[in-house]
């Protein structure tokens, strides 16, 4: 699965609170927690993502509260992947259950500015900075998370395989 889209770069320690503040968690609409998405740290990030565009951050990267409101959050708004230098253990499964693809590459974090282009191959673990003509590999996923983030996450990816879907 190969994605392309434009940077949105932030620093270390990007807690879930910050993601989607917690005076949103009364709902599970995933457009009303995509609109409130970074908020609180970035006013013009709601205006300013597209789908398919990357978040690149730092170190311990959804640190915090263990809802799966954030990787909703990020999805709903259309970002299509997650790449920092480390991920907060629960967050990185909660967006893997979710379907929200995420990938550790310190490199390709330490390089990365707002406004990039990056595309990143899931398959391979390949990311390339079009902007800046570098590449960086990444650990890819193996074969059974890949097939949860291809069908949109771990529900439907269980409705798949019993004939539910």
């Amino acid at each position: 699965m190969a994605l392309r889209g434009r940077v949105h770069r932030y620093g270390d320690h990007v807690n879930t609170d910050v993601i989607i503040p917690a005076r949103y968690l009364n709902t599970t609409d995933v457009a009303e927690l995509a609109a409130h998405c970074m908020e609180d740290l970035d006013p013009d990030f709601g205006r300013e993502v597209r789908p398919g565009d990357m978040l690149v951050a730092g170190e311990n990267f959804g640190c915090g509260s263990s809802r799966e409101h954030a990787p909703v959050a990020l999805k709903g708004a259309g970002i299509g992947c997650v790449i920092a230098a480390s991920f907060a253990r629960i967050f990185f499964r909660n967006a893997i259950n979710v379907g929200l693809p995420v990938l550790v590459c310190a490199e390709a974090v330490a390089d990365a500015r707002t406004g990039d282009e990056m595309t990143v191959d899931l398959a391979g673990g390949h990311i390339r900075n079009l902007t800046q003509g570098r590449d960086y590999l990444a650990e890819p996923f193996p074969d059974f998370l890949q097939q949860i983030i291809a069908a949109g996450g771990l529900v439907e990816c269980t409705r798949r395989r019993l004939g539910l879907a």
